[in-house]
């Protein structure tokens, strides 16, 4: 018997100048270092990124990949074949989360693939009994996310955010080092993020601090007194430190690729513009700058003190040396540092163990 694929294709001007122009996107915003960061399998990533070279549209070639991973769920043992049923299905939701990322707006078609990505994800946990859904109740609407217990009783707890385009999912492997650790892991959906989006209809908004505030007082409430961190990812920092800073409750906080002005992000940089604008759930550019502007991670705050790391990439093509350094230089708190990885892509996806390692280690010395 001959599994057939695609393979690897060779990424060369001729081959994509005939691609359409979401295609074309696709493979420049998405490298195969990010598709595997954000939880896509070596293997399905090279075969997805063949299938669109080859003229496959993004979204469909990632859900004809979906399907095929669905069909292995389905072909296991029933008895041997939980650790791959928990792996195909876990693969699956992946895919299906990075077939919607070049859509722009939130259509409904856009969150029944979200929707589906979310429910294999969570026949997974089920099925491995390592994490558990979560949904927290704020005055602006409802939170999502996933709670990866370390198994410690009044452990310490972290929360850990994406950005624009990764979400909650997309960042587990930071939540799975830190309970390995010791340390509960709250993987959130914030405001304009994930399910908390597509499901609940809920958006960033001026009033993102309290709902993130909600989220801070979720663990605590668990646990009480317990210490509590924060780690942001991408555009995700940035709300991070703009949460140390304001809650006492915070202990530490990892910045992984936030910038110092998130409203400053001009419309010439295209698709990621449009998709700030969408996670503030309207049209109108002016409008979801404004809740952007309340987003100020170099703010000062009464809890101004906290400790910070901020994780850079020297190659990142989003955040610039320059612009991490202003950040470290402006943030309010003395007990800062920055470590950087000096090939790094944004977020350091290219070197994803390390830097979950480095975070993890980090923090967990940080709240024990």
């Amino acid at each position: 018997m001959t599994r057939q694929f695609v393979g690897h294709r060779a990424e060369t001007d001729d081959l994509t100048e005939s691609l359409s122009v979401e295609s074309r996107a696709g493979l420049r915003q998405f490298s195969l270092e990010r598709m595997i960061g954000y939880g896509i399998d070596h293997a399905d990533a090279v075969e997805m990124r063949a299938r669109v070279l080859d003229g496959q549209d993004w979204r469909s070639a990632a859900t004809a990949l979906a399907r095929e991973c669905l069909r292995r769920v389905e072909e296991a043992p029933a008895i041997a074949g939980v650790l791959t049923r928990v792996a195909y299905l876990r693969r699956a939701s992946a895919l299906l989360r990075m077939g919607q990322m070049m859509m722009l707006t939130d259509t409904d078609e856009r969150r029944d693939i979200f929707g589906q990505a979310a429910a294999l994800y969570a026949r997974a946990a089920e099925l491995a009994a390592d994490r558990e859904p979560v949904c927290i109740d704020t005055d602006t609407g409802k939170l999502a996310g996933w709670l990866i217990p370390s198994g410690q009783p009044a452990a310490p707890a972290a929360i850990v955010i994406g950005g624009v385009e990764g979400w909650a999912m997309d960042f587990d492997s930071i939540g799975l080092e830190l309970a390995g650790r010791g340390v509960d892991a709250l993987m959130l959906d914030g405001p304009g993020q994930g399910e908390t989006r597509f499901r609940h209809r809920h958006y960033l908004s001026p009033s993102w601090r309290h709902a993130y505030g909600r989220a801070v007082g979720f663990l605590d409430e668990r646990a009480p007194g317990r210490p509590i961190g924060v780690v942001g990812n991408s555009m995700g920092g940035s709300f991070a430190m703009a949460l140390a800073v304001d809650d006492p409750r915070i202990r530490a906080c990892c910045d992984n690729g936030g910038i110092i002005a998130p409203w400053m992000v001009p419309p010439s940089v295209g698709t990621f513009y449009s998709k700030m604008v969408a996670f503030c759930g309207t049209d109108d550019a002016d409008l979801a700058m404004k809740a952007w502007a309340s987003v100020t991670p170099a703010a000062d705050g009464p809890n101004a003190g906290y400790p910070l790391l901020i994780v850079q990439g020297g190659h990142d093509p989003m955040v610039s040396m320059d612009l991490a350094q202003l950040l470290l230089d402006q943030a309010p708190t003395g007990d800062k540092q920055m470590v950087v990885f000096s090939d790094g892509q944004h977020c350091v996806y290219n070197h994803r163990h390390d830097r979950d390692v480095l975070i993890a280690d980090w923090l967990t010395t940080r709240l024990h």
